[in-house]
């Protein structure tokens, strides 16, 4: 220790007792780090035979054998430890040798802290909880002479932890005990810094994959256990009793759950002793088999007065907690439920919910405890956790009271008068006056409503329909809708519609059923679209015919309007022939389809020779005639299926879809240019004329439509310069 009282060595902090570490006595000294876990806050160091755990300032990792200067203060622990607010770095050096550890060198924590090697057979390898985004620590289960023992390991290498399952190993890594929320061992655990630290001395000779699948009613064959375990004796005072399953002992600020089978007249606040076998279950101590002698002394445990927080939370740093305690706290009372075991009291401490749980077996059970609902009770009963699972130490954890007997309910303070309970009797006898009053307005307004309701419906109805002629939805389908829309407003009156030259839409009444109303369907234009008829003879009939008229009148119009724009969109005005749009779409697709099923298909590129020469010498009337005409013939030579399109001027070009090979695309190529044999009578001219013909065929001349339509005009090209040459 220096002059000023600062700790300048670590075995001047571990020499320290609990009682003089938690003083937070200053502390600047070097150690060598065996284990760091920065986003845990772990940090083991050793020096020489002397190892302490350290609570560093960050979550900075440190590698194991770095030379380190920890300066902060002492606290006290399970063993003290240093609180740092500063680590630097000074070096590296090696890694203290290993002591070899027993299991009951773990669990006596006689080497806590220290580096240590330990054998045993792996039972089980998981990966532990992501951090980051990632998993990089894994824990393994461990069997050993005497025990089971923890791994923790810095590895997220799912297959090679796998791999070691049943497997003899030695690991080497800091030793360090798990622990209850009062600071009680509860297991042992080495952590260990790298993979490589997991020696296999000897792998089981049979793959999991290969083992035999046994029937699920036959596992406990499997089953085996060599258990020493050594009998022990505890001594405390009878707080809590339940036959044939358990007895909790507490000695000051102590306690103990003992399971046993006695059934023994054990009487709660008697001194004992009980004997049994030490056992573990996910942080919990416990003893196994129990016996237990009451002494018939009154001992004197006093209740614990606690609030939902001090029951609640779990720490396995500071020895703060109160499993298994005799406890008191107070709630207002929620709600209460028996149930055939037992009797659960649920109350509120504050905005936070627990339960009280009162055991009882046989069919001779007193009436549950007479609690209004709403009373401020105070409970007295065992602190327990009724999931395990739930242990998040540093955080909260759910609890129950386990009552003794009723005697342990007090009601302290009656229910509030504006209690939720008597909120919910006057909100009903309020709620029960306005129901009446808004029946009898109900009744006077009825009528009102039901119009406006049926005129908003039918609106709704109407503006659906007009919503479907924008967006172009089938005509069969909005006629219907016109119709159920007339039929609707007229208290379901058979309507229909006869379309012009078309099929009768709508609900048509039996013959000789009754008359009818009938208004004619006329365009702007005054062509005549159809018919709409009503089954009525009402005055309303007639103004709800004549909305539905109008509106049918649209929807025709409408259609045939964009029936006719969806042809002049895809089809040449002049020839009937597809256009160039039309054509890339249907290329394109061709394209994506050869693609898919690895097929093939042509492209043929027509150019009419020396037509500018027919416009120039007869006018652009016979040259329309002319291609009108051209493209009639090339039609007539094309197969099911085959698409002609007219690229602009004088081209063309014919999409051959069902091609097995290229000789198909050459024969209708030739059949093509054989339209241009016979010569054309045009209005009393005679035109005699050519083409120039090129193909491309896919994916041999090209794997995209532009490639293709290049390839073939290309093909055009050639030959319609050779042709020029021979002319020439």
């Amino acid at each position: 220790m220096s002059a000023q009282g600062t700790l300048t060595m670590l075995r001047q902090v571990a020499a320290l007792d609990n009682s003089i570490a938690k003083q937070g006595l200053p502390v600047d000294f070097e150690a060598t780090v065996i284990f760091s876990r920065g986003f845990e806050n772990l940090l083991f160091v050793q020096e020489g035979s002397d190892a302490i755990f350290v609570r560093p300032p960050s979550r900075d990792n440190y590698a194991p054998g770095d030379l380190i200067r920890i300066h902060g203060k002492t606290q006290n622990s399970f063993r003290p430890i240093a609180l740092s607010d500063k680590i630097t770095v000074t070096g590296h050096g090696e890694l203290p040798k290993p002591v070899e550890a027993s299991f009951w060198d773990l669990v006596k924590a006689d080497l806590d802290c220290h580096r240590v090697t330990a054998r045993g057979r792996v039972r089980s390898a998981d990966m532990g909880n992501p951090h980051d985004g990632r998993v990089d620590t894994a824990r393994l289960q461990l069997v050993t002479e005497g025990g089971h023992f923890e791994v923790d390991v810095n590895s997220g290498d799912r297959a090679a932890l796998q791999g070691l399952l049943d497997a003899e190993v030695e690991v080497s890594g800091a030793a360090a005990g798990k622990f209850d929320d009062k600071m009680q061992q509860t297991g042992a655990v080495i952590y260990v810094a790298r993979l490589d630290d997991i020696r296999v001395l000897k792998r089981d000779g049979k793959a999991i994959r290969d083992l035999p699948i046994m029937p699920m009613d036959r596992i406990l064959e499997g089953h085996r256990v060599t258990d020493t375990s050594v009998r022990v004796k505890v001594h405390g005072t009878i707080t809590y009793y339940q036959p044939a399953v358990a007895v909790v002992l507490q000695d000051g600020n102590k306690s103990l759950w003992i399971e046993t089978h006695t059934r023994d007249n054990l009487t709660i606040g008697n001194q004992a002793d009980a004997t049994g076998y030490p056992d573990e279950h996910d942080r919990i101590l416990t003893l196994a088999d129990g016996e237990i002698r009451d002494l018939q002394i009154p001992g004197v445990v006093k209740p614990l007065e606690a609030t939902w927080e001090q029951l609640a939370f779990w720490s396995t740093n500071t020895p703060v907690g109160h499993e298994n305690d005799l406890v008191s706290i107070q709630g207002r009372l929620v709600t209460k439920v028996r149930e055939p075991s037992q009797d659960e009291y649920v109350l509120d401490a504050g905005g936070r919910l627990f339960s009280a749980i009162l055991r009882h077996a046989g069919r001779d059970v007193a009436p549950m405890a007479q609690l209004p609902v709403g009373a401020m009770v105070r409970v007295t009963g065992i602190c327990t956790i009724p999931d395990l699972t739930a242990i998040n130490p540093g955080g909260y954890v759910p609890f129950e009271i386990l009552l003794r007997t009723q005697e342990d309910l007090l009601m302290i303070e009656n229910p509030p008068l504006l209690s939720v309970r008597n909120l919910i009797i006057l909100a009903g006898i309020l709620l029960l006056i306005a129901v009446v009053a808004m029946i009898w307005g109900w009744r006077q307004e009825r009528k009102v409503h039901h119009q406006a309701d049926a005129m908003a419906q039918l609106e709704q109805r109407r503006s659906a329909i007009l919503e479907s002629i924008n967006h172009a939805r089938p005509l069969a389908e909005v006629l219907e809708h016109i119709t159920e829309l007339v039929s609707s407003s007229l208290n379901g009156a058979p309507c229909w519609i006869e379309v012009a030259d078309g099929a009768t839409l709508g609900r048509k009444p039996a013959a000789g059923a009754g008359p009818a109303i009938t208004q004619e369907l006329t365009s702007q234009s005054g062509v005549k679209l159809g018919k709409i008829h009503v089954a009525t003879k009402l005055a309303a009939g007639l103004r709800a015919l004549e909305t539905g008229a109008r509106v049918a009148v649209l929807a025709i119009e409408t259609n045939r309007l964009y029936a006719d724009l969806t042809y002049r969109s895809e089809f040449d005005a002049l020839t009937d022939a597809h256009n160039r749009f039309s054509l890339d779409r249907a290329l394109d697709k061709q394209v994506s389809r050869a693609r898919t099923n690895a097929t093939i298909f042509g492209l043929i590129y027509i150019d009419l020779d020396e037509f500018k020469q027919v416009n120039d010498e007869y006018g652009h009337h016979v040259g329309d005639l002319y291609l009108q005409e051209i493209a009639a013939r090339l039609k007539r030579q094309l197969r099911p299926g085959d698409m002609l399109a007219r690229l602009g001027g004088d081209e063309f070009a014919i999409l051959v879809p069902d091609a097995h090979n290229r000789r198909v695309v050459e024969e209708i190529a030739r059949r093509l240019e054989s339209c241009f044999a016979a010569p054309a009578e045009l209005e009393g001219n005679t035109l005699t004329g050519s083409a120039s013909v090129g193909i491309a065929v896919y994916p041999e001349d090209g794997a995209s439509s532009d490639e293709l339509l290049k390839t073939a005009d290309a093909a055009m090209y050639v030959k319609k310069k050779t042709r020029t040459s021979a002319k020439a």
